[in-house]
Formats: structure tokens, sequence, C-alpha cells
């Protein structure tokens, strides 16, 4: 059966992978028949009207999903083919109470024009009393207007759907766990909606356990938990994760939306020296790592262990003291995807997915390029395009061992790592972002004629 799935019409890059992705979680064969990123209106083949309602329970980019009757061109053309194609329908909806909307997609309509264009489908044998609220049953019917339609005046959209409602979203989950509301926050904490987003194309559900190792105030750990996932999450800053105590940590906040079951536990450390052991046992890894604009990035440990040995003998006598603050060390951007990559072939169970952020610049000259791992297969990459810049949501999928290209694991191992000792030397994207994006200038060398 077929069926048109409404989206909101924002993060248009995000909608069909959140949709295909819960497809998995839910088991549920999907078949794209029509979509774009510049339209609302999605068409899907499902197997059943139940498999419909499973995939809404938990999408936060979609509205609602509707039992498709008809897509067309012109309102003659969408009557013909409900006629022809739905009649056998008809019987089943004759007694109950109903109403039929109208969405005008960037168009616009007049009450009197709403009214003419619902009475248009007064050949349905619909006896039932008419509801405004709480109907037994409702239809909508679709309209795709052009962009500026209304200043433009004009006369007809460009494409119609009509459709039996089947089941609402899970998009109030967005104001359920808004950041505005949350007691415990950062000027890093991801927004609602797409942590939500992201715990559900990395495929969290229940029974299955979830990694951020940049957790800072737990907004991803929280969205996966949200899905029955057991979230696990790490910081190099104990002060974020622990902040005031009580209600003000993250810990606090997990209690603050009734997920502290779900809350596996927080610890202090940074993905270079993480306890966390070389197993595979994590179903999926969620994070946003820092991005070193405001500050350069940095790891736990000495520029010069040599030179800095008194620092080192120092922490081994003090680091029990809860004022103790570890030594830090410049780190390569680069460098940090490469370890997170590297972290996750060696802890990801086979098929489990890591979902982590990067920003880039939008100029290809000076695009930061999407890093690969011979045990990880990009799933998707969506974007989130600002003014100058984006930042990616990059998904991959742990391949199983005989499916790895050895040749190509030992070429990634004899790579170089990147060399430097300032911030901007260590990280491309800082460079470009107080260059305003702008071009690096050419050297004024002069050559000899």
């Amino acid at each position: 059966m077929e069926y048109l799935i409404r989206f909101t019409q924002s993060h248009e890059f995000f909608r069909l992978p959140e949709i295909q992705a819960l497809a998995l979680v839910e088991g549920i064969d999907l078949k794209v028949i029509f979509y774009s990123d510049e339209s609302p209106f999605c068409v899907v083949q499902l197997p059943s009207e139940d498999a419909a309602r499973a995939l809404m329970k938990r999408s936060v980019l979609a509205q609602t999903i509707h039992e498709h009757w008809g897509t067309a061109d012109t309102y003659d053309e969408l009557h013909a083919i409900v006629r022809r194609d739905t009649a056998h329908l008809w019987p089943q909806y004759v007694k109950p109470s109903f109403k039929i909307n109208i969405d005008a997609y960037q168009g616009s309509r007049s009450s009197k024009q709403k009214l003419s264009l619902i009475n248009s489908f007064s050949y349905l044998p619909f006896e039932g009393p008419i509801l405004l609220s709480n109907p037994d049953q409702e239809f909508t019917i679709f309209e795709q207007w052009e962009f500026n339609s209304v200043p433009l005046n004009l006369p007809d959209p460009l494409k119609l759907h009509f459709g039996r409602l089947v089941a609402h979203s899970v998009r109030e989950l967005i104001k359920t766990f808004d950041l505005k509301k949350r007691d415990y926050i950062s000027t890093t904490s991801m927004d609602s909606e797409l942590a939500l987003v992201t715990a559900n194309i990395a495929l969290a559900a229940p029974g299955k356990i979830f990694y951020d190792p940049f957790v800072g105030t737990g907004s991803f750990p929280i969205a996966c938990a949200q899905f029955g996932a057991l979230g696990l999450g790490s910081d190099i800053d104990g002060r974020s994760v622990r902040g005031e105590g009580g209600k003000k940590s993250l810990r606090g906040n997990f209690q603050q939306y009734g997920l502290e079951s779900l809350l596996g536990d927080v610890f202090v450390c940074d993905l270079t020296n993480s306890p966390v052991r070389k197993a595979r046992i994590l179903d999926g890894i969620v994070c946003d790592p820092p991005y070193g604009v405001r500050e350069g990035l940095k790891v736990l440990g000495c520029r010069d262990p040599e030179k800095d040995a008194w620092i080192v003998e120092k922490g081994k006598r003090t680091y029990k003291d809860p004022a103790f603050i570890a030594p830090k060390k410049p780190y390569s951007f680069m460098a940090m995807l490469d370890d997170i990559l590297n972290f996750a072939a060696d802890t990801l169970v086979d098929n489990g997915r890591i979902s982590f952020w990067m920003p880039t610049a939008n100029d290809e000259e000076q695009e930061i390029p999407v890093p690969t791992h011979p045990c990880l297969d990009i799933v998707v990459v969506c974007t989130q395009v600002f003014n100058k810049w984006s930042r990616r949501l990059i998904t991959y999928q742990r391949l199983p061992d005989a499916q790895v290209d050895v040749s190509a694991l030992v070429r990634k191992s004899q790579e170089e790592k990147v060399n430097g000792s300032t911030a901007d030397d260590l990280n491309p994207f800082r460079r470009v972002y107080f260059r305003g994006f702008k071009a690096e200038k050419a050297s004024t060398i002069d050559t000899p004629i």
C-alpha cells in the first residue's frame, strides 16, 4: 500500500535518512516512490498501516503519514484517480464522522475557495457527521505551490495529493526536550531536534548501548535514552559533566526527563586516553566533537614530557585530589577525526553505527573532505548549511571483519600524523574560519626572470 509522508520543511537533507533508519529499527520493508528535498511530500510503499504508525511513533522530522489516495497535476486528474483507484476503500468510511482539510504548501486559499475544493469531493459516499474536532476519519487535500505563489498571484498549484490520515509523528518531543526548559545546559549543548534526529539515524533502540565521547551536558545520551537505549558518556572536562550538582548536572538532566534508569555512567577522559577497552561491545556512538574555534583543541598530556617531567610527577601524586586539573597539550583536528573513526572501528559491533557532526567550509576549495576508514562504510552524509560554512552529520556503519579490506587497513596505519604546534597549524577549519572563509593569499615571493 502507498502512503504519503508530510514532512516538516526544515532540515531537508535529514528527513529521508531518518525515515529510512526508522524502517531499519522497526524491521519494515520501505520503498521510496517519490521524494524531493524541495517538497515536504514523500510517497512511500509500506506493507501495512501498522508499519506506517510504527515509523511515526519515533519520527521527529515528519509531521503526519496518510494513506495515499492519489497524486496529480490538476484537480480533474486527481478526481479521476481517486474514483478509479480507491472506490474499493469507500464502504468502510460511509458511516464514521469525518472532515476534509486543505494543506496549501507555499500557497494560500480563501475560505470560499477551500469550501469549493472540499465540495468537489462530494462524490465520495460519506454519510457520517462532519466534525471539525476529533472526527473518526480525517482526509487532506495537499497542494504544492511554486515559491512566492502568493505575491505572484499564481492561479494553480504545481502538484496535488489526497490522502487519509493514519498517524501523527512525535514532533512534540522537540518541545519536551527544548534546551530552554532544561535545567542544565552549556553553550555547546546540541538542540533537542537535531539530537533526537541523530539518535534516530544512529539506530538507537531498546537493548542497545550508546556512547558519547564528548558528552558535555548529555544531549545525545538523553536523546538515545528517550528511544530506549542505554546511554554512556565521557568528557575531557569533568566540570561540564558534574555542573553544580543536583539538578544542575548531567545526571540531573536525566532525572528531569525520568530517564535516569537508562543512564549507564559518565566518566572523565579524552578519546586518546580512554579507559574503554578495545572490544566490540557498543551498538552506537553519537557525538558532536569540539571544533576548536573558540580555543584550540586539547588532549591530556604535556607538550614536552622530558622538559615538563615535573608536571608528570606532580600529577602522579595529586591526580586523586578533587581539585586536580590534568595538563593538556594541543591536538590536531584531523587527528581527532581519525581517532574517532579508529575508536569506532575498535568498539562497534557488526553493523553498529557512529553518527558524528563535523564542520566544513562551503567553498569547495576550502572544504574539509569526509574522513574514511577501511572498517567503516559511509551510510549517509546530512548537511546543515549556514552562511559561509556548514556542519555535516556523518553516519558510518561498522563492517564485519570479513568485509574489511586488509590492505587498506595496513595503509591506514602507516599514514603520517599531522604536524604542528599552534591551534591554527593543527586545525584547517579554524584557519579558514578566522580568515572569514576567504581564500588563502598566494605567496608574494619574487621568482627570478
